[in-house]
Formats: structure tokens, C-alpha cells, sequence
């Protein structure tokens, strides 16, 4: 990983192929546009599906010469509509929360200890499930590293919204995991 990826598609003073170029990000960020599928509601098929669909545009956009400043944001936001298209097309959603269920860890070792800890980690799962759709995208989002303006780019809507949607969830959470 000595190439950032964000340079290395931003311009034609590239000396990789696009081919390498593509396959160099797909390594980098195959596993974070697939999460970020799965947590919008698409199956796992789909969103492998999905995911490969996104490299294949960017693929198409290298090879006409496209300039694309921000790599990583560009495939997140092409992922997403794929993903909006598809949603809306067979009408499906599950929540942010369904992704977090499959990685609550198993505490053992101490079982009052994992007793508190899965008593949080619900409450918390129930918290983010009544989160509206554009939270709980914009909340993982921020959570992989995206800034409101990538985020933004990603969801087409305005940076003001995205901070909106994020203090909005934030608040939400706060009142439910604090009473």
C-alpha cells in the first residue's frame, strides 16, 4: 500500500494501466464497499455483485480517460446508487444493525460481564434500527473515515444534510443508550 489510491486515478499522469490502477483500489477497498452494501440491505450475493459492478463503471470511466479526483469516494458513491437502484427496484432494506448483530462479541469469560455488555449492545442495535435510512448510512459512512463532503458526494446531498442527519442520530443515540 505505498500508492495512495486517490492519486493514483486522479489524473492521466499515471504510469499504471487502468487495469492496474482498478485492480490496485479493488485490493484496497473490495471489503469496505461490500460491507457497506450488505449494511443497506442487499444480500450477500448481491452486494458481491454489486461491489463488482462498481469496479467495472471505474473500470469503463479509466479506460475513457475520465478524470476522477477521489477514487475511493467516487466507487462508495457509485456502489451506493447501485445499491438505491436495487433497493428501490425489489423494494428491500434491513438496518445498519443487522451488520453490527454479526460481529457482537462473545464474552465468556466473564458472564456477567458479557451479560452487560450484550445488554448494551441491544439496546444500542435497537437505537440504530430507529434511525431513519439516511442516518444509519451517514453513521457508517463516518464511521469508515468518509468526511461530510465525500459523504455528501457518496449520497448526492448537500454537506449541510449530512451533518444534520449525523447530529440527528447522534442525539437519538445518546438518549437511548443514556435514557
Amino acid at each position: 500500500m505505498d500508492q495512495d489510491p486517490s492519486l493514483s486515478l486522479a489524473g492521466s499522469h499515471s504510469k499504471e494501466s487502468p487495469e492496474e490502477e482498478v485492480a490496485q483500489l479493488f485490493l484496497e477497498v473490495r471489503e469496505e464497499i461490500y460491507r457497506y452494501l450488505v449494511t443497506l440491505g442487499l444480500t450477500t450475493e448481491q452486494a458481491q455483485e454489486s461491489t463488482q459492478e462498481a469496479f467495472l463503471r471505474l473500470f469503463a470511466a479509466r479506460i475513457n480517460s475520465e478524470e476522477i479526483e477521489n477514487p475511493r469516494g467516487w466507487i462508495f458513491r457509485v456502489a451506493h446508487n447501485i445499491a438505491v437502484r436495487l433497493s428501490t427496484r425489489e423494494r428491500i432494506y434491513q438496518p445498519l444493525a443487522t451488520e453490527m448483530e454479526r460481529t457482537l462479541v462473545d464474552l465468556q469469560t466473564n458472564p456477567e460481564l458479557g451479560a452487560i455488555e450484550r445488554e448494551q449492545t441491544i439496546r444500542f442495535q435497537e437505537a440504530v434500527q430507529n434511525l431513519s435510512p439516511q442516518q444509519q448510512q451517514c453513521l457508517y459512512l463516518r464511521a469508515e473515515g468518509f468526511r461530510y463532503r465525500e459523504i455528501a458526494d457518496i449520497m448526492e446531498i448537500s454537506d449541510s444534510s449530512v451533518g444534520e442527519f449525523l447530529r440527528r442520530a447522534i442525539t437519538r443515540l445518546k438518549k437511548a443508550l443514556h435514557g
